[in-house]
């Protein structure tokens, strides 16, 4: 079935569900069929919700994750051990390593990684940010969390260089998880042993 063939509200729900990462077209018709067949108060509720996390969601000024407060909870937990950042690319990945309960320090989001063929360079991620918080000098590790792809080793590889001429100790996560693999698909065994077993860049 083609877009074409539908009728435009539903195709344009389909258009737009399409963009989400790894919904294709068929999981986008299916996903607009579901929701053409559940009752209006339910897709009410999904579009209240999208809403309002667009109105309520910002970014933390210092780490970059996502928040209700500014700055988030993580950074003004004064418990926390300000001596490490533990660099992630995404969010999502703070929550994934925040499930495991072994790290106590703080974090930093880059909001993606290096990719010169998408056209993702460093001036586009929070690079600049993080070379900004550690200029203070009471932070003495910073271990570089990012995916097992390329683009993580890349990004990885890149920000080392900058820290080391800022005498920084840097990091690497250890290869407990697949190459290739993201963060917030790891269970809590694998993310803690990745932690635990990082090693000097």
């Amino acid at each position: 079935m083609s877009i074409q063939s539908t009728v435009e509200p539903v195709a344009r729900l389909i258009d737009e569900l399409n963009k989400l990462p790894g919904i294709g077209p068929k999981s986008a018709a299916r996903l607009a069929f579901y929701l053409l067949r559940r009752p209006k108060e339910e897709s009410q509720a999904l579009a209240d919700a999208l809403v309002d996390m667009k109105e309520r969601i910002i970014f933390c000024n210092i780490c970059f994750n996502i928040t209700e407060e500014d700055p988030c909870s993580i950074c003004q937990d004064q418990s926390r051990d300000r001596t490490k950042i533990c660099v992630v690319e995404e969010p999502l990945d703070v929550i994934a390593l925040e499930r495991t309960n072994d790290f106590k320090g703080l974090y930093h989001v880059l909001h993606g990684a290096l990719n010169y063929m998408e056209g993702v360079t460093p001036q586009q991620l929070k690079i600049e940010e993080l070379l900004k918080r550690i200029a203070n000098k009471e932070v003495d590790e910073v271990i570089l969390a990012t995916n097992a792809t390329t683009e993580g080793d890349a990004t990885a590889m890149y920000i080392n260089r900058l820290l080391a001429k800022e005498g920084v100790r840097t990091t690497r996560i250890a290869r407990g998880l697949p190459m290739g693999g993201d963060l917030e698909y790891a269970d809590e065994v694998t993310l803690s042993r990745a932690l635990e077993g990082r090693r000097e860049m």
